[in-house]
């Protein structure tokens, strides 16, 4: 009887040191804090980098090829929520944006790949979406709240300090603790 409370008593003792373990580095729930807004800096134009796998001429059209597709996407009004989720193999970045009114569709978060993001170790995107061509009423924050998800690997996450995503009028940022 004595070893059996021994044991129980040894063990509660040493599982009540291991409290630190949710504000610890190491534990993946908190890896990024929660989410700020700035302003939308003004700036002249992004520069994409440079794909070495195409040739220098891909410009050039086939016979039987189409013209290329018009981006009608425009910046969602609003980034009214961020989030990073941790998963086994990475995160998901939540974004829940406000449109300017009803009948966006076609939403999606463009990455930027500007060499000024990559060598700050920031992650931009811009949450992106199409209006219907007819006017549409502006209608309540409800119907025109639209959350969009994006999934990151552990690779896509490696050496990230910042996670960015750029609206109309605001900017949400996220941090790496």
């Amino acid at each position: 009887m004595r070893k059996p409370l021994t044991v129980l008593l040894t063990a509660s003792l040493l599982l009540s040191a291991c409290g630190g373990w949710s504000t610890s580095r190491v534990n993946p729930t908190n890896w990024f804090g929660s989410s700020s807004s700035t302003p939308v800096p003004a700036t002249e134009g992004t520069t994409v980098a440079a794909n070495p796998l195409l040739p220098a001429n891909a410009d050039r059209k086939g016979v039987f090829s189409r013209p290329d597709q018009v981006d009608k996407s425009v910046p969602i009004q609003t980034i009214s929520a961020l989030s990073v989720e941790p998963t086994t193999t990475g995160a998901i970045l939540r974004v829940t944006g406000l449109a300017s009114r009803q009948g966006a569709y076609n939403t999606h978060l463009k990455l930027d790949l500007s060499e000024e993001n990559i060598a700050n170790g920031t992650l931009s995107y811009t949450f992106r979406v199409v209006y219907p061509n007819e006017p549409t009423p502006q209608g309540s924050e409800r119907t025109r709240t639209i959350t969009e998800a994006v999934s990151l690997s552990n690779k896509d996450l490696e050496g990230i300090k910042l996670i960015r995503v750029i609206g109309e009028l605001n900017v949400r940022e996220t941090r790496r603790r």
